[in-house]
């Protein structure tokens, strides 16, 4: 071991631990087990058995161990976006794909061609940038990784422009965060407005953060360490104190957390701000949290009760195949085709026939060729799935890539279309379109949603 290191040599890794021993000792506390302590034990830690604590010590250990369980934060609600559990909806057992007979696969087809007609899936093309990004842009130092990313958040603000929603009095919620870039390029466009603020909501610890950028700026950043499905925006203080309306945005917002993002946003959070500060949600039935509610025209009921806190929703969509039947917002529009969790399961996992096809791949990494729309940085979730689960023993002679490709897109239009119509019922202006190229990206979906012209909140400044 190096001087001052601990003694331990780590078998898998190939190397000694680089913890620094107290003085005198050979071994870190990890791993002072090792040599002879007054015949003092080392156990797992019950909170966490990756790591270990003298037994003598566990009660002193338990009050500081780093995972323990923390306070909740006073915007944690538990399950306040998850969607209704009908347990009677949900199949007990999800037969793979790859199970499945070729009768039973074309039987899936047929079902989701004749759900999809009528449906407009031919997206408009969107692609757009912005002023705010043109310098990073033109960097050479930037690799073709950083190029890929920087002009999807160009064409993100440059569509958040056309929709008029960068501007003063708002507040920024960007879902599934990672590192805050979406947030900081919207902070770059608006560096002399007032009035602006940011939530970044993450449930995982995040390093590299870019935060750290905007010390020094009027602009206020803040980051909720909470997963969406519990987040209760109207319990967020800033929200709660400023009234400011709220711009949701999210760039390749992973699955359900799409869903859980709409639902924050469209039904908790406008819900619970047409109430009054000592009682912000009204008592509702489970169903009805989630069940999609009629929407209400400026006629229905007055002007202060139609108000809408949501500004508007920008979110670059991703990973279909990770939804799930429980928190999607599109359940009723699947039901009123004739659709139910079993095809909506199904379908869910053909999707990413539409980005990985029916690649042939192997236990090794994907070749440069397969990998080139993928980089090392987790906003970008393309990846490719094995073939057993994909199915695609079942599928060869039946067919082709382009068809299977085909197949997987059809499912996303579907998918995204109960979303759409979703956000329609609840008095926005929903949308798809490409918003970049798929040679940027394959998950190049962006939606769009604003209020009712009626509804449309008035800015804080």
């Amino acid at each position: 071991p190096g001087p001052g290191r601990c003694a331990h040599f780590v078998l898998r890794k190939g190397r000694f631990c680089r913890m620094v021993p107290a003085a005198g000792r050979r071994f870190c506390g990890e791993h002072g087990h090792e040599e002879e302590q007054n015949d003092r034990k080392r156990i797992p830690c019950p909170l966490d058995p990756k790591h270990t604590v003298y037994e003598d010590q566990l009660q002193k250990h338990l009050k500081k161990c780093n995972s323990r369980e923390k306070p909740k934060p006073v915007y944690f609600v538990q399950d306040i976006n998850a969607g209704l559990k009908d347990v009677a909806e949900i199949p007990e057992k999800q037969v793979p794909l790859s199970s499945l007979s070729i009768e039973e696969l074309q039987n899936l087809i047929v079902k989701l061609k004749k759900a999809i007609v009528g449906l407009e899936l031919h997206l408009k093309e969107q692609i757009l940038s912005h002023q705010a990004l043109q310098e990073a842009l033109n960097d050479p130092k930037n690799g073709d990784s950083a190029f890929k990313h920087l002009k999807q958040q160009a064409s993100i603000l440059g569509n958040m422009e056309k929709l008029h929603l960068l501007g003063p009095g708002r507040c920024f919620v960007e879902f599934g965060a990672g590192r805050g870039k979406l947030s900081h390029w919207v902070d770059v466009a608006l560096q002399n407005v007032e009035n602006v603020q940011f939530l970044l909501v993450e449930r995982a610890t995040t390093r590299f953060k870019v935060d750290g950028k905007h010390k020094r700026r009027d602009s206020i950043f803040e980051r909720l360490q909470v997963d969406i499905q519990h987040l209760c925006l109207n319990k967020v203080p800033v929200l709660e104190k400023k009234k400011l309306p709220v711009v949701g945005i999210g760039k390749h917002l992973c699955g359900a957390a799409t869903d859980l993002a709409l639902r924050c946003l469209v039904e908790s959070y406008t819900t619970c701000c047409d109430g009054e500060d000592e009682e912000p949600a009204p008592k509702r039935s489970r169903a009805a949290q989630t069940e999609v509610a009629p929407h209400k025209s400026a006629g229905n009921e007055s002007t202060t009760e139609d108000h809408k806190p949501v500004a508007g929703i920008v979110i670059a969509l991703c990973c279909h195949h990770k939804c799930d039947w429980t928190h999607y917002v599109g359940r009723e529009f699947f039901k009123s085709v004739g659709l139910g969790p079993v095809e909506f399961h199904y379908f869910q996992r053909m999707s990413s026939w539409a980005t990985c096809g029916m690649r042939e791949t192997t236990s090794k990494a994907s070749t440069s060729e397969d990998s080139e729309d993928q980089t090392d940085d987790t906003e970008e979730h393309e990846q490719t799935l094995s073939r057993t689960e994909s199915g695609s023993d079942t599928l060869q002679g039946i067919l082709g890539a382009e068809e299977r490709k085909e197949i997987g897109r059809l499912c996303k239009r579907l998918i995204d279309h109960g979303r759409i119509e979703y956000l329609q019922q609840q008095g926005y202006r929903a949308a798809l379109q490409y918003y970049t190229e798929s040679a940027v990206s394959l998950e190049n979906v962006l939606l769009t949603a604003v209020p009712s012209p009626s509804l449309i909140p008035e800015p804080t400044v």
